[in-house]
């Protein structure tokens, strides 16, 4: 079996959904092969001449060695200026390697200028002309190496900028191995499938599509009937470790599925009825040690929606041996100092928090389970114990007003030395979400494939308002642009535990 991770994503770390599936197979005898296509892709393309004859563009090719091998230097997120500019010159490389199709590329995104990943039309025209896609002339040479005694092949499509190329290499593997079976899964096949009245439009193209984790339905196309449900450490042997966007490895590791908390109003994975189902706190701290002990990694990324209480304990008391980062909800735990500084110790340099909100009402209408009291002692506790805060705020939501927007600006402004980074989104409602029957007018984009629907906002507080408000009054206020500024361009919060330390 092959296992292919396609283009376009942000390539700084090995895509674990494959790693975890390769583990899965191997576990039970079945051989099988990863190609992570994004990352190789991508060095490809940096490789080629531009299209455009400009000084920028003459300069991000004359440099683009040096750019990629800096990015892999950690000295380089020392010195911010030097960092920007490499990423700019790579992502300017990647945008003007135009194959004539109106195809814009970068390092965290691709766009089409007529095609959509949201028409499943559009994904079926991208398999029947493959060769159009910008990645063709690299994946046309490298497939044929992989795929002598393959009889499978398994995509891992998570993201909308992955879904025209994973479609064009679909088309040339139908085209050029008929006999090959196909499989497709991953987070953004997952929210299709789920989606209401989901029909799927891709019969004959793809022979089989899987939602949630993969492990079980490629085992048992493999023959494999008798599998247990026993999570494996995912397995990383055979990618190109040394080869990605950061200084040093960066281990993805997930311990849970879905979201324990799992009560927000405009959470999808709440919108598509995802269980939560954890790994035992004791098998997650010794894979960690394991993986950390065979790959010496730069950094851990724990990938959990939010990382549970009691794992947080367990790495506090259990260190697992490399500096590491994620997502963790607000909570009491978090406000007490001496356990943050066990966090610090334990080698978390930076947590990523989903605040919303600066507003207590709209935190109570969204269902977040916090109060803002907790909220400031968690970030003075945080920053006592040296440990970085990548904030997320969303506006826009139903219960949110441009009153309460500018008291998340005021909450801001106060706690501005806790705050590291900041992610500012404007509210996307679920097509399938809690609120989409009461506020829902319609698709948001248009396409069969949508996962958003277009709403009435209740009080008038409507996108455009929102963006304004945001570009004009919240982001020029001095305090948040100065923490707008440390974000990482194209990378963001997966490089900017690198300028914590």
């Amino acid at each position: 079996m092959l296992l292919i991770f396609p283009p376009v994503a942000k390539a700084c770390e090995p895509p674990a959904g494959i790693a975890r599936l390769a583990a899965a197979l191997r576990t039970h005898g079945i051989a099988c092969r990863m190609l992570d296509a994004n990352l190789e892709g991508q060095l490809w393309l940096l490789e080629q001449t531009p299209t455009v004859d400009d000084t920028w563009s003459r300069r991000a090719a004359r440099n683009h060695a040096a750019h990629i091998a800096s990015l892999r230097n950690s000295n380089t997120y020392q010195t911010p200026d030097r960092y920007r500019r490499a990423v700019s010159d790579l992502n300017r490389l990647l945008a003007v390697a135009d194959t004539g199709q109106g195809t814009v590329v970068g390092l965290a995104d691709y766009q089409h200028a007529t095609l959509s990943p949201l028409r499943s039309a559009d994904l079926i025209a991208a398999s029947l002309q493959p060769q159009a896609n910008p990645f063709f002339p690299y994946f046309s040479r490298r497939l044929p190496e992989l795929l002598d005694d393959i009889g499978t092949v398994g995509f891992s499509l998570n993201y909308l900028s992955q879904a025209l190329c994973v479609f064009a290499m679909i088309g040339h593997i139908r085209e050029r191995y008929p006999h090959l079976r196909i499989v497709l899964g991953g987070g953004l096949v997952t929210s299709w499938m789920r989606r209401p009245g989901w029909s799927n439009p891709f019969a004959g193209l793809v022979d089989h599509l899987v939602a949630g984790a993969g492990e079980g339905a490629l085992l048992s196309l493999s023959g494999v009937s008798s599998a247990t449900d026993q999570a494996v450490a995912p397995d990383y042997s055979g990618l190109p470790l040394t080869e990605y966007f950061s200084p040093g490895m960066i281990l993805p590791y997930s311990a849970a599925g879905g979201c324990y908390w799992n009560r927000c109003s405009f959470c999808p994975e709440r919108a598509e009825g995802n269980d939560y189902y954890p790994i035992p706190v004791s098998r997650a701290l010794s894979d960690l040690r394991h993986l950390t002990a065979t790959h010496r990694p730069a950094l851990i990324h724990l990938l959990d929606n939010a990382v549970s209480p009691g794992l947080l304990r367990g790495l506090a008391v259990n260190p697992p041996g490399a500096p590491w980062y994620g997502f963790a909800r607000v909570d009491e735990q978090l406000a007490d100092p001496e356990f943050c500084r066990a966090l610090k110790h334990s080698g978390c340099v930076m947590l990523k928090l989903g605040l919303e909100s600066g507003d207590q009402g709209v935190l109570d209408r969204m269902g977040k389970g916090i109060r803002l009291e907790v909220v400031e002692r968690v970030l003075s506790s945080l920053r006592r114990a040296g440990i970085a805060v990548y904030c997320y705020l969303l506006f826009g939501t139903p219960g949110e007003n441009e009153v309460e927007a500018v008291r998340t600006l005021e909450f801001v402004v106060r706690q501005r030395d806790a705050i590291g980074f900041l992610n500012l989104a404007v509210f996307n409602m679920p097509i399938h979400g809690d609120q989409a029957g009461e506020f829902g007018t319609g698709l948001f984009y248009e396409g069969d494939l949508s996962l958003y629907t277009a709403f009435r906002h209740p009080g008038g507080w409507g996108r455009p308002r929102v963006r304004r408000f945001l570009e004009q009054h919240f982001k020029r206020h001095p305090a948040v642009a100065e923490i707008v500024r440390n974000d990482p361009p194209q990378f963001s919060s997966n490089h900017a535990p690198f300028f914590c330390r």
